[in-house]
């Protein structure tokens, strides 16, 4: 009975926020980010510890306005998710558009499959929704919601226009039949994971259990990786699309130190985009919850 009261809920914002113009659901959709920045203490208490832990030199006025502005950002995306349903090849470009798109033409084009190095981040959503509607789907990695109800309501809105999605909890054999045909596959790498699958890299400079599976299918596929992710641009009000040049893999000959180091070096990648975005990141996110052996909770 709960999950059939939350998807009715849900469904209703949806539906609500998907019949408005874009401009006034974007305003709507931010207003509640806002009542839900001021009501939900345990997110907002969670949100100013890590920009304590990250920008150990900003005042706690500073960390407050990033943080409004990731709630900001939060509803600016639910806007646009709830009309998923209008959009099309020919206006999806008023929302989202590409930026270094030859640096995944060419990756693509390797024919060795490609992965999109992506995190929580902008309209991290609309990245593979805008790119199959530009005609290139693909396959992307997301666990399961616990509300069943949900969970089909969410795949139906990812998948609408080819894209493919893999189940987190089983998706090595899954992935590597996707790169080896050539496709791409985005993978969400920014949350915390618990040992044997994270391995322990730094972001922002404090250890953080970080998922290995992107590195360690690189390097065994010779799949390009291509960093990936959607700014919201106020200049062009709207979202970039933004494809990076492909990582140069670090291969020593050692797997195991390989998978730690380009761990590492994907982890520096989207923590150099938090710090230049930084108002675009899901800071409400325990990110390193899981600790060292021997160090203390930070949480």
């Amino acid at each position: 009975m709960r999950q059939r009261l939350e998807y009715a809920l849900a469904w209703l914002v949806i539906r609500t926020l998907g019949a408005l113009p874009r401009p006034l659901a974007r305003a709507k959709a931010i207003g509640l980010a806002g009542i839900f920045y001021v009501l939900h203490t345990r997110l907002r208490r969670t949100g100013m510890r890590n920009l304590a832990l990250a920008f150990p030199e900003m005042t706690s006025h500073e960390r407050a306005k990033i943080l409004r502005g990731e709630f900001v950002s939060l509803g600016r995306q639910l806007a646009e998710v709830c009309h998923f349903p209008q959009y099309t090849r020919e206006n999806v470009s008023k929302v989202v558009v590409y930026d270094g798109f030859e640096n995944w033409e060419r990756a693509s084009a390797e024919g060795k499959g490609v992965l999109f190095l992506t995190a929580h981040f902008g309209g991290w959503e609309l990245s593979a929704f805008a790119h199959s509607l530009y005609g290139h789907p693909l396959q992307v990695v997301a666990r399961s919601m616990d509300n069943i109800y949900l969970d089909r309501m969410v795949r139906r809105y990812r998948t609408m226009h080819g894209n493919g999605v893999i189940d987190k909890d089983d998706s090595g054999r899954a992935l590597f039949s996707a790169l080896r045909k050539g496709q791409t596959v985005g993978i969400l790498m920014d949350t915390n994971i618990t040992p044997p699958q994270g391995v322990f890299v730094d972001f922002f400079g404090i250890p953080a259990s970080t998922a290995s599976g992107l590195a360690r299918m690189a390097l065994r596929t010779d799949a390009a990786v291509v960093p990936t992710f959607t700014i919201w641009d106020r200049a062009l009000r709207k979202y970039r699309l933004r494809f990076d040049p492909p990582v140069h893999l670090i291969r020593s000959g050692d797997n195991d130190a390989d998978v730690v180091a380009n761990t590492a070096l994907f982890t520096k990648i989207i923590e150099d985009y938090v710090r230049r975005y930084s108002d675009q990141w899901l800071w409400v996110h325990r990110r390193w919850k899981t600790r060292p052996v021997g160090q203390p909770p930070l949480y």
